[in-house]
């Protein structure tokens, strides 16, 4: 199975790209996030036409995730157990945000996951995230705790770099969310209930990013951040042959900001 996993920024805008992905790399399995668009407007045409099965959750123009497949799509669950909620205006009650779509395919528990983004470090949105964390870790470890052997890949844009070699320069972030000792110790947590970053070994820093922003020419002068991630369970794992980041959908007109990651699994 070849699994991959990008932020797509906008699946309207950049439904052409994310086609032409999939056949060039011969995909199997494809985790989207911040999709921004509702279920009914997602293209989902343009890919049962590829030969794939679309799942997708998504109630505005924010957030988003989908899980595309065409080695099955099986038992889809929108959202987990506890998932924190959150409010995007004042006076509004707080709502499950579509940021977390997991299905089975191909026999792997695949969740396509758009970590809240914290914001600031004074901002309550980082909290949320704190917590959103810590319900996924809780959540990860029973999944493991029912069935130790199951093949689990969590993956998605996670807004966080775990390690100083994944962010350009440290002194530009000392004082930003992405990189806080309890946004990476929440990283971490996942990791120690049993998921390990598949990714890593074939692409190790520094100087390995999956994301740049669109600003100060960041991507041209290799200024990025490595904030999408796939980990697996052990089993998962275990099936790992190959991983690498797919640089080169960072470039071009009408490219998201993040570039899209991709895990080969054995059968």
């Amino acid at each position: 199975m070849r699994l991959a996993t990008w932020n797509v920024n906008s699946i309207r805008t950049r439904v052409d790209r994310v086609a032409a992905f999939l056949e060039r790399h011969d995909v199997d399995v494809l985790a989207l996030q911040e999709t921004k668009c509702r279920d009914d407007q997602f293209p989902e045409s343009r890919f049962t036409d590829l030969g794939y099965e679309v799942a997708h959750v998504g109630h505005s123009q924010w957030n988003g995730v989908a899980v595309i497949s065409k080695v099955g799509l099986e038992d889809v669950r929108t959202g987990f157990d506890g998932m924190p909620t959150w409010s995007a205006k004042e006076g509004q009650d707080p709502t499950a945000e579509a940021r977390a779509l997991g299905a089975v395919c191909g026999g792997v528990r695949v969740w396509s996951l758009y970590v809240p983004n914290g914001r600031t470090l004074a901002d309550p949105h980082l909290q949320y995230k704190l917590e959103w964390l810590a319900a996924l870790r809780e959540n990860a470890a029973g999944w493991l705790a029912e069935d130790p052997s199951a093949p689990v890949a969590l993956v998605g844009d996670w807004n966080i770099a775990p390690e100083n070699d994944d962010v350009w320069d440290m002194n530009v972030f000392a004082h930003s969310t992405h990189v806080s000792p309890p946004e990476r110790a929440a990283f971490r947590a996942i990791v120690d209930a049993g998921y390990a970053d598949v990714v890593r070994p074939h692409a190790p820093g520094p100087g390995v990013y999956t994301y740049w922003d669109y600003t100060q020419l960041r991507f041209p002068r290799r200024e990025g951040m490595r904030i999408d991630f796939v980990l697996g369970s052990p089993a998962l794992e275990a099936r790992v042959e190959h991983a690498f980041i797919d640089r080169e959908e960072r470039k071009g007109k009408g490219a998201s900001d993040h570039a899209p990651v991709i895990v080969d699994i054995a059968e």
